[in-house]
Parts: structure tokens; C-alpha cells; sequence
């Protein structure tokens, strides 16, 4: 577990009053993770107050140790993730009852669920998915992946809702899960070949079959028309949730809505950059520059997008 637990930072656990488990270190240790790891959700979240943005800080980090552990484990055998995944879930629950946990980005993150009342299920949801990386390679349809993102992507949606202020009903809900699910999906197709070196593939099995005719065909990692014809099957999906996410953004507070437009927005433009490489994800990884995330925060100001 090395390569997660290098970036925080060690406290002796101990009883504090509730909503002050963490300190200025914690918090700051969670801005630079999500600077770090996350570049184009930390770039959006600089158009949020700064109260905002600190919340959205520590749900980034939340998320990402724990990725990080699965994603990216050296060479610890996947008991020890396991175990450090148990301990992290664990060191949550016990953050809510007041023991501060040992690690900086749940310290922080314990005093945001705090502060926006936010209920523990989403999280839990989210530790669940993480969890069944562990042992889940292949999903046989889009069914069973829409399982597995409710807990990876939706959940994170569902958890930004408080931390922006949102009143959640029927339809924020479902625009929100929309959203989370989106990027997932964008990252999926960017990220194809890294997961694919890790033993993962997040493309259905029945979508494989269909195009290709052979389930393991696509780890030739060749861009041939049954790929480019994925590809584009693939990418319309992420689309049609995306438009089904944009029906919530007047929805949103003023103060949020400029950040997510720019989320939304820049993900989708991932989407355009594999269509402009000829779908080719296997040679260099589909990203916006910094000049397009300034062309979008001027249209999305302006009202252009």
C-alpha cells in the first residue's frame, strides 16, 4: 500500500470534538492531491466560493487514496489492499463518532460530512466499488457496469450535491447519477489501455462480442474498423447521458452552476479529442490543453456554452 499512504499524513487517533477532526496540513494535503491527480475537476472547482471549493477538495481525495491503492498497488499482493481498504472504511465510521482517523484526507472529509449533514451511504457505496476491483476484470453486460458506477461515479455525483448545497429531489438525483456515469464512461474509453495493462476491462463483454466477435480481441490494441465502430458506439452513450445531466445545471445553485457547466464541458471535449486522433487511446492519452479550459470558462461566463 505504499503508493497511497506516501501522500498523507500519520496523527495518532484520539477523541475531538466533532467537525474539528482535521487541520489546516489536512486540508492542505487534500488540495494538493486533487491539483495533482485530478487537473481538469481541481481547474472547475476554481470558479466555486472558497468554502465550496475546500468541500470539494476533500471528497477529491476521499476518492482518490483509495483508487489509488487499487489502481496503482507496486507490488503489494491484493490482500494487503484489501486490508488497507477495511481499515480505511473502518477509520470512517469511527471518524463520525469522533476518533480522527489516521489518515489526512478522511479527517477532512469526516468534518465535511459533518458540515453538510451528508449521509453515509454514498461514501460506503463508493468504498463498496472499490472493493470489487479487487477481484471484478470483466463485466458481461451494461447492466452489470451500471452496477458497479453506481457506486464508482454516481456516488461521487450524489455526494457533490451536498457539498454544493443542493436540494436533491427525483431529478437532480437522476441528472446527477447522469453526470457521474458520463465521466466515468469518458474515462473508461481514454483510459482503456492503462486498465487493460491492469488486468481490468470496463467495456461490456456483450459490446465486445458484438463488434468484435471475440471477447479478448480488443488486447491487440490495434485502432481497426470493429474498434473505431466501439469507439463510436461507446462515445454516443457517454453523449446521450451527458445531455440527460445538462437538464439540472439551471437547477443548481448560481454559485455551483459555472463549475459544473465547466466539469461537464471539458469532460465531454475528451470525448472529441479520441474522435480527432482517429480513436486511437492506445498511443497517447486524449486530454484538453490549458488554452481550451480557458476558451471554455470565457463561453461558459458569457453564456456561449
Amino acid at each position: 500500500m505504499e503508493t497511497g499512504r506516501s501522500s498523507l499524513v500519520d496523527w495518532p487517533q484520539e477523541h475531538v470534538q466533532l467537525g474539528k477532526l482535521s487541520s489546516p496540513g489536512d486540508r492542505a494535503t487534500c488540495r494538493r492531491l486533487h491539483k495533482h491527480y485530478g487537473s481538469t475537476h481541481y481547474f472547475a472547482t476554481k470558479l466555486l466560493p472558497a468554502h465550496i471549493r475546500r468541500r470539494v477538495h476533500a471528497l477529491y481525495a476521499f476518492v482518490r487514496v483509495p483508487d489509488e491503492w487499487v489502481d496503482n498497488p507496486g507490488k503489494a499482493p491484493i490482500t494487503d489492499t484489501a486490508s488497507g481498504l477495511f481499515a480505511y472504511r473502518n477509520e470512517l465510521l469511527r471518524g463520525m463518532d469522533g476518533v480522527a482517523p489516521r489518515h489526512a484526507v478522511l479527517r477532512a472529509f469526516c468534518d465535511v460530512i459533518h458540515e453538510v449533514s451528508m449521509p453515509l451511504d454514498e461514501p460506503l457505496r463508493f468504498l463498496d466499488a472499490m472493493e470489487q476491483d479487487l477481484t471484478v476484470t470483466r463485466y458481461a453486460t451494461y447492466s452489470e457496469l451500471r452496477n458497479y458506477m453506481r457506486g464508482s461515479a454516481n456516488a461521487v455525483g450524489l455526494m457533490m450535491c451536498h457539498l454544493l448545497d443542493v436540494k436533491v429531489d427525483s431529478k437532480v438525483e437522476d441528472c446527477a447519477s447522469a453526470l457521474g456515469e458520463a465521466m466515468q464512461l469518458t474515462s473508461f474509453l481514454r483510459d482503456l489501455r492503462e486498465d487493460m495493462r491492469r488486468g481490468r476491462t470496463y467495456i461490456p463483454s456483450e459490446d465486445l462480442k458484438r463488434f468484435y466477435g471475440a471477447e479478448d480481441a480488443i488486447l491487440r490494441e490495434e485502432v481497426t474498423p470493429p474498434f473505431i465502430d466501439l469507439m463510436k458506439f461507446e462515445i454516443e452513450r457517454a453523449r446521450v447521458l451527458y445531455s440527460e445531466a445538462d437538464a439540472a445545471i439551471p437547477l443548481l445553485p448560481r454559485r455551483a452552476r459555472r463549475a459544473v457547466k465547466l466539469v461537464r464541458v471539458l469532460y465531454s471535449q475528451i470525448l472529441d479529442r479520441i474522435e480527432e486522433r482517429g480513436y486511437d487511446v492506445f498511443t497517447k492519452r486524449a486530454r484538453t490543453t490549458r488554452l481550451e479550459k480557458a476558451i471554455a470558462v470565457v463561453k461558459i461566463t458569457v453564456g456561449l456554452a
